[in-house]
């Protein structure tokens, strides 16, 4: 590290001292996602550099390579964030770190203030993701090198209880940002490899940069929904199937679509081969992964798929959706509202395909998933794509095992038939031998066997 040269104290504006005061005196469950966010930054100070370079820029250590680095020292209590991104001048950093850019934090301090709410879910809607380190660290120190050739290095330095001071230091520190962050003696959890490997993983696995944790690249595993159809794998897909559904099986279907207007999403979605059964018993385990540009927003996500395509795996990452927004504000969200709604819209006209291009394919579906896809029998908004779905055993089939549609049993009704006649029982032995049946027969009437409860 440079020598310094001389320092300066700053105050911090009177709605960030007000800001760090709650979050310092604030113990959250989930004071981890300091890190998720201090890696979110450095990933978008190096996209910036990227960009910059693309521009044909003059860069300042233009070798160095584009990687975020994470070092703990468990004996100082210590853990550092740094990254080769952009940096930043001594005025980029005063207006980036000792103000808060974006509008809202009054909004922000009344609602933490008022529901001791889980900053997890809002932190980084409000642009101050940095701020959330000072829930566990006494002291932050920060060094600094712009990309730009003519920018000393500067050093941040702040305890987070109202002023911060900041110094220019002389030329021997590389371009990019290293954030020291002394921890609190009741943090010392994040100066374990464990804690933290698990921390970045959950969090920050699909960061496009790689992430290094003691020189051992964590995020190993690539962002394949972001990459063209056409060069990705089946095995890139089976293996990141089974690394988001622990499942031994490759999945029978795979989905994978881009879509750029009205909305930008990407979704990988994926159909096991085999029904969980025990989706009765733990109805709340399901939902799709939601990121937004690459950063885990949320685990299983319940609103992208209606209850009744919860057999569907997969992940939905967004760019238009503001990073980090809040479970509240997700559900009333309009570019949310429309990406679960074209996700749904994504899987039924998949599975249309699949039931008319392979009829076999179709009714192994049907048998492993129907029993919960059928639940949709409430969803007005997709009745008629639901309809054509669904899958019937009838009188007329040549054994239990065989399904026929809707649209079968309509073409075969009788001139003036106006119902469909259908029969319940355990199963089709039983209901051949039931006396009811007799008079259809006679009749040359087809009629539905119901088999399942749900029906």
């Amino acid at each position: 590290m440079g020598e310094k040269m001389h320092a300066e104290k700053y105050e911090f504006k009177a709605e960030v001292k007000k800001l760090l005061d709650i979050l310092v005196h604030s113990l959250y469950t989930s004071r981890e996602i300091f890190l998720r966010e201090l890696i979110s930054n450095a990933s978008d100070a190096l996209d910036k550099l990227r960009f910059e370079s693309n521009r044909g820029s003059a860069i300042v250590d233009k070798d160095l390579p584009l990687e975020i680095k994470i070092d703990f020292d468990e004996k100082k209590n210590i853990l550092t964030v740094s990254d080769a991104g952009i940096g930043m001048t001594r005025d980029e950093l005063i207006t980036n770190v000792g103000t808060i850019a974006k509008s809202g934090t009054e909004e922000f301090l009344k609602l933490i203030a008022e529901t001791k709410s889980e900053t997890s879910n809002i932190i980084g809607k409000f642009g101050i993701g940095f701020y959330s380190v000072f829930m566990v660290a006494k002291e932050v120190v920060i060094t600094t090198r712009s990309f730009r050739s003519e920018a000393l290095p500067v050093e941040w330095h702040s305890d987070g209880l109202g002023d911060y001071e900041i110094s220019e230091l002389d030329e021997k520190t590389f371009r990019g940002t290293n954030i020291a962050v002394h921890l609190k003696d009741d943090a010392k959890e994040f100066t374990e490899k464990w804690r933290l490997e698990n921390i970045i993983k959950k969090h920050s696995n699909f960061v496009s940069f790689p992430i290094y944790l003691d020189k051992e690249k964590i995020n190993t595993v690539n962002a394949i929904w972001r990459e063209p159809k056409s060069s990705v794998t089946k095995e890139q897909y089976n293996e990141f199937y089974k690394f988001l559904s622990y499942d031994n099986d490759e999945p029978a279907d795979v989905i994978h679509k881009s879509v750029d207007a009205p909305i930008q999403f990407n979704a990988l979605l994926f159909i096991p081969k085999k029904s969980s059964e025990a989706f009765w018993f733990d109805r709340e385990n399901y939902g799709l992964d939601l990121y937004v540009r690459r950063v885990l927003i949320q685990h299983k996500n319940k609103d992208l798929v209606p209850e009744y395509l919860s057999f569907v795996k997969g992940v939905v990452d967004s760019e238009d959706l503001p990073l980090n927004i809040s479970r509240e504000t997700l559900q009333e969200n309009v570019i949310f509202t429309k990406i679960a709604s074209s996700v749904t819209s994504t899987v039924f006209g998949y599975l249309a395909d699949k039931a008319k291009s392979d009829e076999n394919g179709y009714k192994e579906f049907w048998k492993e998933h129907g029993k919960i896809f059928k639940l949709g029998y409430g969803d007005f908004t997709n009745h008629d794509k639901f309809v054509e779905l669904i899958r019937f055993n009838s009188s007329v089939c040549k054994d239990k095992d065989e399904l026929i549609s809707m649209a079968e049993y309509s073409a075969r009704m009788k001139d003036g038939q106006k119902e469909i006649y259908f029969i319940t029982g355990p199963n089709r032995d039983s209901i051949d031998v039931d006396p009811h049946m007799e008079i259809f027969r006679n009749k040359g009437l087809e009629v539905l066997c119901l088999f399942d409860p749900v029906d």
